[in-house]
């Protein structure tokens, strides 16, 4: 096999667990409708927000590790593991699937908020179970705010012969992912939902920002570094964050919305979350740039205690996702139903931030007893008895 990229340090990034960390509890906190502690997460301050965070930093992950297993072993290990990964997190989207629904089913009418049914789309499943449950094992029904996992199934899915590809041709594949992303906007291609309309995160479209964190593990970020580093990128960054800041505070402030220009206001309102607006994926990649540039991989700050529960959210991330989606509406019920007050939304985000990070820790040290469990039995072998025991 002829490589062509240059595969990263191996050992942990801690950079991509807090990350990616961060990213879980801010897709949690933005869930939460009406909660003042959600002002903290990245949506408010620019056009991008958790959800590209997640998916770029799963595709450069994936990347790595499965770039690494081919090399190393062959595709045909390498697919076969990355798929049998796949498969753990469809089993997920499975369980988590059916909890959330029964969760937003039962609270709502023990509870008398019908209202809850269409608030999170699940009025079909409550009309017609047996449609609407095998629409969703087949991805095309998802309740309000499961729309992240579905995506990232696909992605994963269809990512080992464009991986096979990406090793060889690395520029090549991302050039073909921009143009599926540029005539999918153009065109208007994405996957039908059920009951009606299309996929939140139009795959087509989003795929872009998986595969660019790919390249950029393969060897692109060392070719992009010294645009990173530029000063002309510097300020121009700086400029476009500043633009993306106004625009977006413009959205929720009339007075500053009434000093920006309507025209300019209305190209980026609302904000084309769906089709992944180009304007939204700049502003993530400028965020990134700065990130690379003021954090390096050696950074001593990342051995910090204070970042501690986000790096192991991050390493532990698909059960802090799934834990993020669930407590999210149970704490919207307790916003809606006992107390909207200050002191309420204050107790159920960071109650919910502190439940997922004690499962992150549960879950890690679950595994190295797993780990050291087998270790044990490997090096002890087979016991004997003697004949006739």
């Amino acid at each position: 096999m002829r490589i062509a990229v240059t595969l990263p340090e191996k050992g942990r990034d801690l950079r991509l667990d807090l990350f990616r960390g961060v990213a879980n509890w801010g897709i949690f906190l933005d869930h939460i409708p009406n909660n003042v502690v959600n002002w903290a997460t990245t949506r408010n301050y620019g056009f991008s927000d958790a959800a590209d965070l997640f998916i770029f930093i799963s595709g450069y992950t994936v990347a790595f590790v499965f770039a690494r297993m081919i090399i190393e072993r062959g595709f045909i290990v390498g697919a076969s593991r990355l798929i049998k990964r796949v498969w753990q997190i469809y089993v997920a989207h499975v369980f988590l699937f059916v909890l959330y629904l029964v969760e937003i089913g039962y609270l709502g009418q023990k509870y008398g908020k019908s209202s809850f049914a269409d608030e999170f789309n699940i009025q079909g499943f409550l009309n017609d179970p047996a449609q609407t449950l095998f629409e969703g094992l087949i991805l095309r029904f998802k309740p309000v705010n499961m729309d992240v996992l579905p995506l990232y199934i696909v992605l994963m899915g269809v990512f080992p012969p464009v991986l096979w590809v990406m090793l060889r041709k690395p520029n090549w594949t991302l050039l073909g992912s921009t143009l599926l992303y540029l005539s999918a906007r153009h065109f208007g291609w994405n996957l039908s939902a059920y009951p009606t309309g299309s996929w939140y995160f139009n795959p087509f479209a989003w795929q872009l920002l998986f595969v660019f964190g790919a390249w950029l593990a393969l060897g692109g970020a060392d070719s992009a570094m010294w645009l990173v580093r530029s000063r002309s990128f510097l300020v121009l960054g700086i400029g476009y964050l500043s633009f993306a800041l106004i625009i977006t505070m413009a959205s929720r402030f009339q007075e500053l919305r009434d000093l920006v220009p309507i025209s300019v206001y209305a190209y980026f309102t609302p904000n084309d979350k769906t089709n992944l607006a180009p304007y939204r994926l700049v502003h993530f990649v400028v965020l990134a740039a700065f990130v690379v540039r003021l954090v390096p991989r050696d950074w001593v700050g990342l051995e910090w205690s204070i970042f501690r529960p986000a790096i192991k959210c991050g390493q532990q991330s698909l059960e802090v996702f799934c834990s993020g989606i669930f407590l999210s509406f149970a704490a919207h019920f307790v916003l809606v139903e006992l107390s909207g007050a200050l002191w309420m939304q204050l107790l159920v985000s960071f109650a919910g931030i502190a439940a997922m990070t004690a499962l992150a820790y549960y879950r890690s040290w679950s595994k190295k007893l797993d780990k050291t469990h087998k270790k044990i039995n490997a090096t002890s072998g087979p016991s004997c008895s003697p004949k006739g025991a």
